[in-house]
């Protein structure tokens, strides 16, 4: 059997399901896993875990590439910003623009690209639109596949 790291709460105390939101706007898990949370098995949390890190992910590499996983990693460490490095390095880049997307001057120093997509735009702009894409695919899973199994018949 594998052994896993404890899956931490994703929560960062901005919590929107309060007043009513299906999705968290700050964590991006479902308002029934906000509220459960404390009474899923590492298992649950590791399938929530996992769907966020592939949204997120998706959502970065949408607007960055990465082009030196190595450079990242070793600036990351030297700026002592929080990432999980056991999570996809597509999430690693969205921790670094949340602790200083305004500070970064070229991302070559950070081993990453502009897409395409995000050409001339600001990196305030990007980690906006990263993280209204994040909360986006979470929203479209939950209006897909679970809030079906909600309705009562």
């Amino acid at each position: 059997m594998a052994m896993y790291k404890k899956v931490r709460t994703p929560c960062i105390g901005v919590c929107s399901t309060g007043i009513g939101d299906n999705v968290c706007r700050g964590c991006k898990r479902f308002a029934h896993e906000v509220i459960d949370w404390n009474a899923y098995s590492e298992d649950q949390r590791r399938i929530i875990a996992e769907r966020r890190e592939g949204y997120l992910a998706n959502a970065v590499r949408s607007q960055l590439e990465i082009v030196n996983r190595n450079l990242l990693l070793s600036q990351l460490r030297h700026q002592q910003i929080r990432f999980d490095e056991d999570q996809n390095p597509y999430c690693w880049v969205f921790e670094l623009l949340r602790a200083g997307a305004s500070q970064i001057g070229d991302l070559a120093d950070y081993g990453l690209v502009i897409t395409p997509a995000a050409r001339g735009v600001s990196l305030v702009e990007v980690k906006r639109r990263i993280d209204e894409d994040f909360f986006s695919l979470s929203l479209a899973y939950y209006q897909r596949f679970v809030a079906p199994g909600l309705q009562m018949n």
